[in-house]
């Protein structure tokens, strides 16, 4: 089967369907790759680069379309690009599906098979085919970059001969794939980050990558079955207004990244909260696109407002890395569908079947609800009789501890009366030192036992260097019997204290 690859015809669009490294891929997978001419120069890949990936360099579109099995495109296909296809092509880019029902009849009526690739179900299978986390991991992390660049300070605090620098404060609105960048990529560069989302499920999330989780007194989750945020009730809402009224008093930069699909953005800074921020201080708006999270959003511009606020509603898409992360994303679809050997659209596959807008002539969206796994019910809690209290617990502890002690005790004298007086001086160092290493052992957590296994190790090369100085040359001697068991046992502690350790380690290594 043949890949086509063709250059965007909007100038705004960096990226590109596939990059060299891709290219190889989809060799390997047994397409045969035709590129247009120019078509990764604004990705920085040089056409060369893709000859030398093994693709077949195209003068002009017309001649890739009629080339072409499979089409791999970044933007929805142009009028004039849906008139150079032909019956049976298969297609995969971004089209918006929910908001593009004119472009899905023209396609139709083409009898392209065309797949969304920003309709691609968000479950565990097709994390790897999610163009839209890949996209937006990106926008998460460029939105700190452009907020530093165009903020007035270091973003982290500095004490310095000339002076003391505070740190910045970060506000990230939205706690998905790009929230959760932002806070990591803010976090990291020093600044003090804090974070808003409507779900409460992310706040370990938030806090366990050094954020601040921020939250209004309502209770009210705003999570869904989908992933996304639902739209809150008219309370929550207003409490929320009040909150980001709060923090724009004192934060330096805000990113918000809430969107909703199909839909336009939510409204989530107005404009008296960008009045009372301070002079010099950035909103960096991940849904301008969409309408913006910001009521001054301007799509496509960077602006300064009267007050001196820098609102960004326009991000460098990274295209080089863009390209190399969205050309994955449909390798792995290619791999799921069959690579070229066995390519097949199967749409009883929960993935393609969602994701394949139009199929043989007809229209398929809006696709089916994937099924989700019953919830079980909230069964009423029964009443529980209060266990044992911490003291108690202590208590009885103690007691099991004083009469193990009494009984060895008991055994050590009746032992003494039958038993050589140097017998019973090792005897008793030896039972007394199991008794305290089984104590120490039994209240060790149990994320310590691999580094406790390390220290066990040393003490069993001990008791070996000390059995060998007990053996005799008669194997009939009952001292060179308890050596050789002690031996035994120590080189087995030994042996499974390095495996258990080695394989313990091996979980830390890339």
């Amino acid at each position: 089967m043949k890949v086509g690859i063709p250059k965007e015809l909007s100038k705004q669009e960096l990226r590109v369907g596939a990059t060299p490294k891709t290219v190889q891929r989809l060799r390997k997978q047994g397409f045969e790759v035709f590129i247009q001419k120019g078509a990764g120069e604004r990705a920085n890949y040089a056409d060369k680069e893709y000859e030398e990936a093994g693709a077949t360099l195209v003068d002009s579109a017309k001649e890739l379309y009629e080339k072409s099995d499979i089409i791999l495109k970044v933007l929805a296909p142009t009028n004039e690009e849906i008139e150079m296809m032909h019956k049976g092509l298969v297609t995969l880019s971004y089209l918006w599906p929910a908001q593009n029902q004119e472009l899905l009849e023209k396609l139709a009526a083409k009898g392209v098979n065309a797949i969304a690739m920003d309709a691609i179900p968000r479950i565990s299978r097709a994390q790897k085919m999610d163009v839209l986390s890949s996209m937006a991991n990106i926008a998460g992390y460029r939105a700190v970059i452009e907020a530093a660049n165009h903020f007035g300070r270091f973003l982290n605090g500095q004490i310095t001969a000339a002076g003391k620098v505070p740190p910045a404060k970060v506000l990230v609105i939205g706690a998905g794939v790009a929230g959760l960048a932002s806070i990591g990529a803010a976090h990291s560069l020093g600044a003090i980050v804090r974070a808003f989302d409507t779900r409460m499920e992310v706040a370990e999330q938030i806090e366990s990558m050094g954020a601040q989780f921020l939250t209004v007194d309502i209770e009210e989750d705003g999570a869904t079955a989908s992933g996304y945020s639902k739209v809150m009730s008219k309370e929550f809402i207003e409490a929320e207004m009040a909150l980001f009224k709060e923090q724009a008093k004192e934060i330096d930069i805000i990113i918000t990244t809430a969107q909703i699909p199909g839909r336009k953005a939510p409204t989530l800074i107005l404009k008296e909260h960008v009045e009372v921020m301070k002079p010099g201080s950035v909103i960096v708006d991940l849904a301008a696109s969409t309408g913006g999270n910001c009521e001054l959003t301007k799509d496509g511009e960077v602006y300064t407002t009267d007050n001196g606020v820098i609102i960004i509603g326009k991000l460098d898409q990274l295209p080089t890395q863009a390209s190399q992360l969205y050309g994955n994303n449909l390798c792995h679809l290619l791999d799921d569908m069959g690579k070229a050997e066995n390519f097949k659209i199967d749409m009883e596959d929960d993935v393609v079947s969602r994701a394949m807008v139009t199929y043989n002539g007809k229209i398929n969206w809006p696709p089916k609800p994937l099924p989700v796994s019953p919830q079980k019910p909230k069964s009423v809690e029964a009443q529980v009789e209060a266990g044992p209290t911490t003291e108690e617990i202590a208590k009885k502890k103690a007691k099991s501890t004083l009469i193990s002690l009494a009984v060895i005790g008991a055994f050590l004298f009746l032992l003494g009366k039958v038993a050589p007086s140097d017998f019973m001086g090792h005897f008793t160092v030896f039972v007394l030192s199991v008794f305290i290493g089984w104590q120490v052992i039994w209240n060790v957590s149990h994320s310590l036992h691999t580094p406790l296994m390390a220290v066990t190790n040393a003490i069993s090369g001990i008791i070996i260097i000390g059995g060998l100085l007990q053996t005799q040359d008669s194997l009939s001697n009952p001292m060179t019997i308890i050596a050789f068991v002690a031996i035994l046992v120590a080189s087995i502690n030994i042996v499974g204290g390095f495996f258990v350790t080695h394989r313990m380690l091996k979980m830390f290594k890339k």
